[in-house]
């Protein structure tokens, strides 16, 4: 590998490491004129449409499993194409697993939400699918919010942790190898 293409890995990189650091502190889609950074507007409607897929291919098995599915989907997608990925080529596992996270962290937002119902639904009148979930128990949203939040963090900081890592040892590998191709 040329160190020009180690340089592109290392800043995608260090770009991903300034979107965990905008996850962890300036991620509050509730709030009126919030402007994230483009890749995660971008991730986010991604994760809208699955979230949306979820409800509608799991509505043949009960309205909680309905309800649920939204946010199990948009998990559990971008987790399959994780382990796809790091199947045939571990190395490049790193950004499906900054989705996996970033989509913890959006679905987080969302329970958080549930006592309270601030986030723009995709159209008035919805029901709120955590408020719907907890409605007998809203004080638990905080806490399990809390842990979905915990481990989208630290998904997102071993997959930055990975990529720069294998960006590394693929360059050292490669400047090992004085062979001729």
């Amino acid at each position: 590998m040329r160190p020009a293409i180690l340089a592109l890995k290392l800043l995608l990189y260090g770009y991903a490491g300034y979107l965990l650091v905008f996850l962890c502190i300036w991620y509050h889609p509730e709030q009126p004129g919030f402007n994230p950074p483009f890749i995660l507007f971008v991730l986010d409607t991604i994760n809208l449409f699955i979230h949306e897929a979820g409800h509608f291919f799991f509505g043949l098995f009960g309205r909680s499993i309905q309800v649920i599915s939204g946010s199990l989907f948009q998990i559990l997608l971008p987790l399959a194409l994780l382990v796809a990925t790091f199947r045939q080529r571990p190395a490049q596992a790193a950004l499906p697993g900054f989705w996996v996270g970033e989509s913890m962290v959006n679905v987080s937002i969302y329970i958080r939400d549930a006592p309270y119902r601030q986030l723009r639904l995709i159209a008035r009148g919805l029901v709120h699918d955590w408020n719907w979930l907890l409605s007998d128990n809203l004080e638990a949203s905080e806490p399990l919010a809390d842990i979905v939040f915990g481990f989208g963090i630290l998904i997102c900081s071993a997959s930055v942790v990975a990529g720069v890592w294998f960006a590394v040892r693929t360059f050292r590998e490669a400047e090992g190898n004085t062979d001729p191709p």
